[in-house]
C-alpha cells in the first residue's frame, strides 16, 4: 500500500481503502510504541431527513453523543428590524467562556470537476464564515434564548464568550489539498470537514477539549480540508515532548504535587479499554438530569458542567479508577462513622479548583460538612493567590448506594469572595484540618494543578 511519509511528524499517512477514499489511518509513533489510528468516514446521515439538514443534524448528533447534549445549541430565531426574523447560525458549540458558530454546508448535487468544486467550496465557504460573523454580532448586540440538546433554554450572551467561526464541510470527496481562505472576521476561525468533526469529538469525548483544540488550531498555519487528523497528531506530538512548566504546588497547601498531562492525547479517550473514563461521563449525566429548583437556572446547570468538563482528556482515566477505588473503600467504617476521600486539584491559572471527593453516606450533616469543606479550600487557595474575585472552585460528592445505581451525585459551587464569618471559619478549619494531619477517616489524595499544553503557548 502507498502511504506519505512527513519528516517533520512521528507518524506514517495511510489511505485506508477498506472504509474508502474519504478514510484514512494514520500510524503514529509514541514513547509507548507504534499506534494505529483509523479515522473512520463520517457518520451517516439520517435517512429521514434531506441532505442539507441531515448533514447539520449529524454534526449535532456527533457533538451531544461524544461530548455533551447540553453544550449543543440548536439555531434560534431573534426579531430583526420590521417584520423579518434572522436565523443566528446552524448550531453553536458552547462550553465554559468558548463558543463555536458552526456553519454546515453539504454538497447536495454530484461534485463536479475539481476545479469547479475548489470554485465552489471557496464560494461557500466564504459565505459560511460571514454567516457566523453576523451570528455573533447578533449575539453580542442582543442577548437570545438557544435550546440545547436536551430541548432546555439557556439565554445566550454573546458579550459571555470568546467566539470561532467553523465552517464545516459535507462532501462526497473534497479535492485533494484543497485550502479554504476568507477575509479576515476579527475572530478565530477554521474550516473542517465532517469527518475531521466526528473525528475531534471521538477522540477527546470532551465538548471543552474539542473548543480548545479548534482555537488552538485556528492560530496554526491553514491545512487541506480533511486533513485535521494529521494537524492534530503534529499538536499531540508536540505536547508529548513538552516539559511541565514550573508550578507553586503550596498554593493548595502542604502536600501539594504537580503532575502534569499532555493536553491532547494520542490515544482516543478510553482507548485503554478500561471504560473508566465513562465514570466521569456518567458524573457529568447525573448533573445534567437532576432537577434543579429556584433559585438555580439552566445557566447555573451550564457553569457546572462547564467546570467538571475542563477536567484534561489525559487524566480521565486515572481519575476514573481513583473515584471507583473512593466508592469501594468509604463504605467500610462502623456504624454510625463515615469516611471521606479527596481529590483537590487547582488548574495552571490558578482561579479555577476542582475538588472531588466520596463519603460513606449522604444525609444533612454530610451536605453541611461537604459544604464546608469546599469553602474552606475555596478560602485558603484565594487568600494564597490573591485572585479571589476572579476564583471558582466545583465540590462533586459520591456517595454509594445500597441499591439501583451505584452512587449519587452532589455538587457544591462558589465563586468569588464568600464573606465567610470568621468564626465559622475557624470551626471549618478546626474540624477539616485537624482531620487531615490526624488521619480521621480522611484520605489526602495529591493535590496538583496539571501544566495545559506547554506548546500551546
Amino acid at each position: 500500500m502507498a502511504g506519505v511519509t512527513n519528516p517533520q511528524a512521528p507518524f506514517l499517512w495511510l489511505p485506508a481503502q477498506d472504509d474508502g477514499p474519504e478514510a484514512l489511518t494514520l500510524v503514529v509513533d509514541t514513547p509507548k510504541g507504534t499506534h494505529i489510528r483509523r479515522i473512520p468516514p463520517a457518520l451517516p446521515l439520517p435517512a429521514h431527513i434531506d441532505h442539507g439538514p441531515g448533514a447539520e443534524e449529524a454534526t449535532h448528533r456527533a457533538a451531544a453523543t461524544w461530548g455533551m447534549p447540553d453544550f449543543v445549541f440548536q439555531q434560534a430565531a431573534h426579531a430583526a428590524k420590521g417584520s423579518g426574523r434572522r436565523e443566528l447560525g446552524d448550531r453553536l458549540l458552547l462550553a465554559g467562556r468558548r463558543g463555536a458558530v458552526v456553519q454546515v454546508k453539504a454538497r447536495t448535487i454530484a461534485p463536479k470537476a475539481d476545479a469547479q468544486e475548489i470554485v465552489w467550496i471557496q464560494k461557500v465557504a466564504a459565505k459560511a464564515m460571514s454567516q457566523a460573523k453576523g451570528t455573533v454580532r447578533q449575539l453580542r448586540m442582543m442577548p437570545a434564548y438557544m435550546v440545547n440538546g436536551r430541548d432546555r433554554a439557556m439565554q445566550v450572551d454573546g458579550n459571555a464568550f470568546e467566539w470561532i467561526a467553523v465552517f464545516l464541510l459535507d462532501h462526497p470527496h473534497v479535492p485533494r489539498d484543497t485550502v479554504v481562505t476568507w477575509q479576515p472576521l476579527g475572530m478565530p476561525a477554521i474550516a473542517l470537514t465532517r469527518r475531521d468533526w466526528d473525528f475531534l469529538f471521538d477522540q477527546l469525548r470532551s465538548t471543552t477539549a474539542v473548543l480548545d483544540y479548534l482555537f488552538r488550531a485556528a492560530g496554526e498555519p491553514a491545512v487541506p480540508l480533511g486533513d485535521e487528523p494529521v494537524r492534530y497528531y503534529e499538536l499531540a506530538a508536540a505536547d508529548a515532548d513538552a516539559p511541565p512548566r514550573p508550578i507553586d504546588t503550596e498554593l493548595v497547601g502542604a502536600g501539594g504535587t504537580l503532575f502534569s498531562v499532555p493536553q491532547l492525547p494520542q490515544a482516543p479517550a478510553g482507548g485503554d479499554g478500561t471504560n473508566v473514563h465513562r465514570v466521569l461521563r456518567i458524573i457529568l449525566e447525573d448533573i445534567a438530569l437532576t432537577p434543579f429548583g429556584e433559585p438555580m437556572t439552566e445557566l447555573n446547570r451550564f457553569t457546572v458542567l462547564s467546570d467538571l468538563d475542563r477536567l484534561p482528556v489525559s487524566a480521565r482515566a486515572e481519575w476514573g479508577h481513583l473515584l471507583l477505588d473512593m466508592l469501594r473503600d468509604v463504605p467500610d467504617v462502623p456504624a454510625g462513622n463515615c469516611k471521606w476521600r479527596f481529590r483537590r486539584m487547582l488548574y495552571e491559572d490558578g482561579t479555577r479548583q476542582l475538588i472531588v471527593g466520596a463519603a460513606t453516606r449522604f444525609d444533612r450533616t454530610i451536605q453541611v460538612a461537604f459544604t464546608a469543606y469546599v469553602q474552606l479550600r475555596h478560602h485558603e487557595v484565594t487568600t494564597r493567590t490573591g485572585r479571589t474575585d476572579e476564583s471558582s472552585t466545583l465540590g462533586v460528592l459520591l456517595t454509594p448506594r445500597r441499591n439501583g445505581r451505584p452512587w449519587d451525585t452532589s455538587t457544591v459551587r462558589v465563586h468569588g469572595d464568600l464573606e465567610i464569618p470568621s468564626g465559622d471559619l475557624k470551626l471549618y478549619s478546626d474540624v477539616w484540618n485537624r482531620a487531615f494531619e490526624e488521619g480521621d477517616a480522611v484520605d489526602h489524595s495529591r493535590a496538583g494543578r496539571p501544566p495545559a499544553a506547554p506548546a500551546a503557548g
